[in-house]
């Protein structure tokens, strides 16, 4: 083999390697971003996170090695086969090759299948007694918040113009009962790396605790209609002394 190919050949395979190498610094370092997620911010993170590293992490280095196969015969195999001014060699199929490309792929997306399977059954954990209920429904176009513990009435209606705020206490866990009044919704907290759709004919639940105080975008991410983009609200995590307080403002106002 050539300098020049030696050189190239090392250069692709460096860069694969420091993928890997900066792929395993980013599952044990506590010190980066988690691939544009916070972390610590709810429960959903801390069991979501290493999936979602995993999963790039995977995409990135299948896509490097796809590349440099791309690459290889592309390149150097052009150059010899043009310089020795015939025709390249073909080959109508290669049986164990072609097992080989069949079972990878089929053993990845069963590793990603099982991971994911077992992470979200823990977030729609129906299982482990939630210490609140809070009921999220999706309206055309805007959120209604229902806090059952706290009576009947104490529910928080939104509209577009005026975005309601879901009210969450800090370190303790809560299930969510969604559903949507019309057509399918998307209730969606980027910062806790959670989606779950409110469906018109199906009741889904989700259960979470909020691990930081502070004031948090939530939106819809499904299409749902003309004022889709208004669908936005807002979540304040509290202190449960905070939150106690809140439930009981509704009751004094009943």
């Amino acid at each position: 083999m050539s300098a020049p190919k030696k050189r190239t050949l090392l250069g692709l395979l460096g860069a694969t390697s420091a993928l890997a190498l900066l792929s395993g610094c980013s599952l044990k370092s506590n010190d980066i971003s988690g691939l544009g997620f916070p972390k610590n911010t709810s429960s959903v993170n801390d069991t979501s996170l290493s999936l979602w590293q995993g999963a790039w992490i995977t995409a990135g280095i299948v896509g490097v090695i796809t590349l440099i196969l791309i690459l290889w015969p592309a390149i150097f195999h052009r150059k010899n086969d043009e310089k020795k001014g015939e025709f390249p060699k073909q080959t109508q199929y290669n049986i164990p090759i072609e097992v080989v490309y069949t079972v990878i792929p089929f053993l990845i997306v069963a590793v990603l299948f099982y991971f994911t399977a077992t992470k979200e059954s823990k977030i729609v954990d129906l299982k482990t007694p939630a210490q609140h209920e809070i009921s999220v429904e999706g309206i055309q176009w805007s959120w209604q918040f229902g806090y059952p513990e706290a009576g009947k009435n104490a529910v928080v209606t939104g509209t577009p113009e005026n975005p309601p705020t879901l009210y969450l206490p800090q370190g303790e866990s809560v299930r969510f009962t969604i559903t949507s009044n019309d057509v399918v919704h998307g209730f969606w907290i980027p910062a806790f790396m959670i989606q779950m759709q409110n469906l018109p004919d199906r009741t889904n639940h989700l259960q979470f605790t909020a691990n930081k105080i502070g004031t948090f975008p939530g939106r819809c991410n499904i299409l749902c209609g003309r004022n889709h983009a208004q669908m936005i609200f807002k979540v304040k995590v509290v202190t449960p002394e905070q939150y106690q307080k809140y439930l009981n403002s509704f009751k004094v106002g009943a």
